[in-house]
Protein backbone atom coordinates (compact mmCIF):
# COMPACT_ATOMS: atom_id res chain seq x y z
CA UNK A 1 0.00 0.00 0.00
CA UNK A 2 1.27 3.03 -1.14
CA UNK A 3 0.72 6.32 1.03
CA UNK A 4 -0.34 9.42 -0.05
CA UNK A 5 0.29 12.82 1.79
CA UNK A 6 -1.22 16.19 0.85
CA UNK A 7 1.50 19.01 1.96
CA UNK A 8 0.72 21.41 -1.82
CA UNK A 9 -1.36 23.74 0.63
CA UNK A 10 0.32 27.49 2.03
CA UNK A 11 -0.30 26.82 5.75
CA UNK A 12 -1.10 30.64 5.47
CA UNK A 13 -3.19 30.30 9.01
CA UNK A 14 0.31 29.24 11.04
CA UNK A 15 1.63 32.81 10.68
CA UNK A 16 5.33 33.49 10.99
CA UNK A 17 5.99 29.32 11.76
CA UNK A 18 5.07 28.72 7.78
CA UNK A 19 7.05 31.65 6.54
CA UNK A 20 10.11 29.65 5.49
CA UNK A 21 9.20 26.50 5.34
CA UNK A 22 6.04 23.70 4.91
CA UNK A 23 3.54 23.94 7.63
CA UNK A 24 4.65 19.78 7.68
CA UNK A 25 7.64 21.10 8.92
CA UNK A 26 6.53 22.56 11.71
CA UNK A 27 7.60 21.10 15.47
CA UNK A 28 5.46 19.48 17.54
CA UNK A 29 8.08 18.25 19.93
CA UNK A 30 11.72 19.06 20.37
CA UNK A 31 13.53 18.04 16.86
CA UNK A 32 10.55 16.42 15.82
CA UNK A 33 8.47 17.37 12.73
CA UNK A 34 4.62 16.96 12.27
CA UNK A 35 5.75 15.28 8.81
CA UNK A 36 8.61 13.41 11.02
CA UNK A 37 5.84 12.16 13.07
CA UNK A 38 3.44 11.05 10.66
CA UNK A 39 6.67 9.15 8.98
CA UNK A 40 7.60 7.12 11.97
CA UNK A 41 4.34 5.66 12.52
CA UNK A 42 3.85 4.81 8.91
CA UNK A 43 6.98 3.07 8.86
CA UNK A 44 6.39 1.24 11.73
CA UNK A 45 3.02 0.07 10.50
CA UNK A 46 5.14 -1.21 7.03
CA UNK A 47 4.77 1.55 4.57
CA UNK A 48 7.56 2.54 2.45
CA UNK A 49 6.40 4.19 -0.27
CA UNK A 50 5.09 7.74 -0.23
CA UNK A 51 3.41 9.80 -3.12
CA UNK A 52 3.71 13.74 -1.28
CA UNK A 53 2.47 16.67 -3.10
CA UNK A 54 3.79 19.74 -2.84
CA UNK A 55 3.44 23.50 -3.12
CA UNK A 56 5.52 25.90 -1.49
CA UNK A 57 9.04 25.12 -0.71
CA UNK A 58 8.98 22.34 -2.35
CA UNK A 59 12.66 21.76 -2.89
CA UNK A 60 13.47 21.72 0.96
CA UNK A 61 10.77 19.28 1.87
CA UNK A 62 12.14 16.84 -0.88
CA UNK A 63 15.36 17.54 0.48
CA UNK A 64 14.55 17.29 4.04
CA UNK A 65 13.01 14.03 3.59
CA UNK A 66 15.57 12.16 1.18
CA UNK A 67 17.92 12.99 3.66
CA UNK A 68 16.52 11.74 6.86
CA UNK A 69 14.79 8.49 5.45
CA UNK A 70 17.04 7.92 2.72
CA UNK A 71 15.97 3.75 2.24
CA UNK A 72 12.21 5.05 1.55
CA UNK A 73 10.79 5.42 -2.10
CA UNK A 74 9.57 9.02 -2.38
CA UNK A 75 7.40 10.37 -5.36
CA UNK A 76 6.95 13.94 -5.09
CA UNK A 77 4.61 16.39 -6.96
CA UNK A 78 4.69 19.72 -7.23
CA UNK A 79 1.33 21.78 -8.25
CA UNK A 80 2.62 24.85 -9.73
CA UNK A 81 -0.80 26.72 -9.11
CA UNK A 82 -0.84 25.65 -5.75
CA UNK A 83 -1.78 29.61 -5.01
CA UNK A 84 -5.09 29.13 -6.55
CA UNK A 85 -6.29 25.40 -6.46
CA UNK A 86 -7.13 22.99 -3.48
CA UNK A 87 -5.70 19.70 -2.94
CA UNK A 88 -8.19 18.20 -5.43
CA UNK A 89 -5.85 19.42 -8.37
CA UNK A 90 -2.33 18.13 -6.88
CA UNK A 91 -4.25 14.78 -6.70
CA UNK A 92 -5.13 15.31 -10.40
CA UNK A 93 -1.35 15.88 -11.30
CA UNK A 94 -0.48 12.93 -9.12
CA UNK A 95 -2.76 10.44 -10.96
CA UNK A 96 -0.77 8.38 -12.75
CA UNK A 97 0.78 7.22 -9.58
CA UNK A 98 -1.71 6.58 -7.90
CA UNK A 99 -3.93 3.42 -9.28
CA UNK A 100 -3.22 1.09 -6.61
CA UNK A 101 -4.92 0.26 -2.61
CA UNK A 102 -3.93 4.17 -0.96
CA UNK A 103 -3.56 5.61 2.86
CA UNK A 104 -4.69 9.01 1.53
CA UNK A 105 -3.96 11.94 4.36
CA UNK A 106 -3.10 15.44 4.52
CA UNK A 107 0.44 17.09 5.58
CA UNK A 108 -1.15 18.82 8.77
CA UNK A 109 -2.85 15.55 10.93
CA UNK A 110 -1.30 14.06 13.66
CA UNK A 111 -2.67 10.58 14.74
CA UNK A 112 -1.62 7.63 17.09
CA UNK A 113 -0.04 4.65 16.04
CA UNK A 114 -3.70 2.97 16.82
CA UNK A 115 -5.46 4.62 14.87
CA UNK A 116 -3.30 3.81 11.83
CA UNK A 117 -2.90 0.83 12.65
CA UNK A 118 -7.08 -0.22 13.11
CA UNK A 119 -7.15 1.95 9.71
CA UNK A 120 -5.19 0.11 8.16
CA UNK A 121 -5.87 -3.69 9.56
CA UNK A 122 -9.71 -2.60 8.36
CA UNK A 123 -11.13 -5.13 5.57
CA UNK A 124 -12.96 -2.17 3.85
CA UNK A 125 -12.20 1.36 2.54
CA UNK A 126 -12.72 3.67 5.32
CA UNK A 127 -12.69 6.88 7.03
CA UNK A 128 -11.75 8.20 10.10
CA UNK A 129 -14.85 9.77 12.58
CA UNK A 130 -14.94 9.98 16.08
CA UNK A 131 -18.86 9.88 17.70
CA UNK A 132 -17.45 11.45 21.32
CA UNK A 133 -16.17 14.74 19.96
CA UNK A 134 -18.57 17.57 18.83
CA UNK A 135 -19.10 18.67 15.46
CA UNK A 136 -16.45 21.29 14.26
CA UNK A 137 -17.77 24.56 12.73
CA UNK A 138 -15.48 24.52 10.06
CA UNK A 139 -13.83 21.41 9.65
CA UNK A 140 -15.15 18.41 7.92
CA UNK A 141 -17.58 16.46 8.66
CA UNK A 142 -19.32 13.16 7.96
CA UNK A 143 -22.48 11.53 7.02
CA UNK A 144 -22.86 8.18 8.09
CA UNK A 145 -25.62 5.70 6.59
CA UNK A 146 -25.35 1.68 7.31
CA UNK A 147 -21.57 2.25 8.66
CA UNK A 148 -20.86 3.48 4.80
CA UNK A 149 -19.86 7.30 4.42
CA UNK A 150 -22.60 8.86 2.21
CA UNK A 151 -21.27 12.69 2.50
CA UNK A 152 -18.20 14.69 3.24
CA UNK A 153 -17.85 18.21 3.98
CA UNK A 154 -17.58 21.14 6.53
CA UNK A 155 -21.11 22.54 5.33
CA UNK A 156 -23.49 19.53 7.07
CA UNK A 157 -24.27 19.41 10.69
CA UNK A 158 -27.39 17.06 10.57
CA UNK A 159 -27.12 13.35 11.06
CA UNK A 160 -22.89 13.86 10.99
CA UNK A 161 -20.35 13.16 12.97
CA UNK A 162 -16.71 14.87 13.57
CA UNK A 163 -14.80 13.20 10.73
CA UNK A 164 -10.94 13.37 9.62
CA UNK A 165 -9.02 13.19 6.63
CA UNK A 166 -7.30 9.43 7.12
CA UNK A 167 -8.54 7.56 5.16
CA UNK A 168 -7.76 3.54 3.57
CA UNK A 169 -8.51 3.32 -0.03
CA UNK A 170 -9.17 -0.14 -1.71
CA UNK A 171 -8.50 0.11 -5.35
CA UNK A 172 -11.61 -0.29 -6.31
CA UNK A 173 -12.98 2.03 -4.42
CA UNK A 174 -10.58 5.00 -5.09
CA UNK A 175 -10.50 4.47 -8.86
CA UNK A 176 -14.32 5.48 -8.83
CA UNK A 177 -13.54 8.82 -6.47
CA UNK A 178 -10.09 9.46 -8.71
CA UNK A 179 -11.86 9.17 -12.04
CA UNK A 180 -14.77 11.44 -10.76
CA UNK A 181 -12.09 13.89 -8.97
CA UNK A 182 -10.74 13.74 -13.01
CA UNK A 183 -13.69 14.94 -14.06
CA UNK A 184 -14.20 17.58 -11.64
CA UNK A 185 -10.73 19.27 -12.80
CA UNK A 186 -11.02 18.47 -16.63
CA UNK A 187 -13.88 20.86 -16.41
CA UNK A 188 -12.44 23.45 -14.60
CA UNK A 189 -13.49 22.84 -10.54
CA UNK A 190 -10.17 22.85 -9.45
CA UNK A 191 -11.01 25.16 -6.14
CA UNK A 192 -12.80 22.92 -4.15
CA UNK A 193 -12.26 19.99 -1.91
CA UNK A 194 -10.98 15.98 -3.36
CA UNK A 195 -14.62 15.45 -1.09
CA UNK A 196 -16.83 17.56 -3.45
CA UNK A 197 -16.09 14.59 -6.18
CA UNK A 198 -16.31 12.04 -3.21
CA UNK A 199 -19.83 13.38 -2.55
CA UNK A 200 -20.84 13.31 -6.34
CA UNK A 201 -20.00 9.06 -6.73
CA UNK A 202 -20.56 8.17 -2.66
CA UNK A 203 -23.42 5.55 -3.32
CA UNK A 204 -20.76 3.74 -6.16
CA UNK A 205 -18.62 3.04 -3.33
CA UNK A 206 -17.90 1.35 0.03
CA UNK A 207 -15.93 3.55 2.61
CA UNK A 208 -16.69 2.38 5.75
CA UNK A 209 -16.43 4.68 9.02
CA UNK A 210 -13.97 4.07 11.59
CA UNK A 211 -15.17 5.41 15.08
CA UNK A 212 -12.36 6.01 17.10
CA UNK A 213 -13.99 6.71 20.06
CA UNK A 214 -11.73 9.61 21.75
CA UNK A 215 -8.63 8.66 20.17
CA UNK A 216 -6.16 11.74 19.12
CA UNK A 217 -6.48 12.10 15.02
CA UNK A 218 -6.42 16.07 14.57
CA UNK A 219 -5.44 18.37 12.09
CA UNK A 220 -2.71 21.58 12.58
CA UNK A 221 -4.67 24.37 11.27
CA UNK A 222 -3.02 27.35 13.30
CA UNK A 223 -1.19 28.24 16.19
CA UNK A 224 -3.89 26.63 18.72
CA UNK A 225 -3.94 23.67 17.20
CA UNK A 226 0.20 23.69 17.37
CA UNK A 227 -0.05 24.38 21.20
CA UNK A 228 -2.64 21.91 21.79
CA UNK A 229 -0.53 19.10 19.80
CA UNK A 230 2.72 19.54 21.80
CA UNK A 231 0.48 19.80 25.26
CA UNK A 232 -0.94 16.04 24.12
CA UNK A 233 2.22 14.44 21.81
CA UNK A 234 3.61 12.86 25.04
CA UNK A 235 0.37 11.25 25.59
CA UNK A 236 0.64 9.28 22.20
Amino acid sequence: MKALILNSGTGSRMGNLSADKCKCMVEIADGITIIDDQMKRLIKCGINEFCITTGMFAGKLEQYLRSRYPNVRFEFINNPIYDKTNYIYSIYLARELLKCDLLLLHGDLVFETSVLRDILSSKNSSMVVDSTKPLPKKDFKAVIKDNIVTYVGVDVFENALYAQPLYKLLKKDWEIWLDELCRFCENGNTNVYAENALNSISEYTKITSLDIKGRLCFEIDDKNDLSYAKTVYSKM
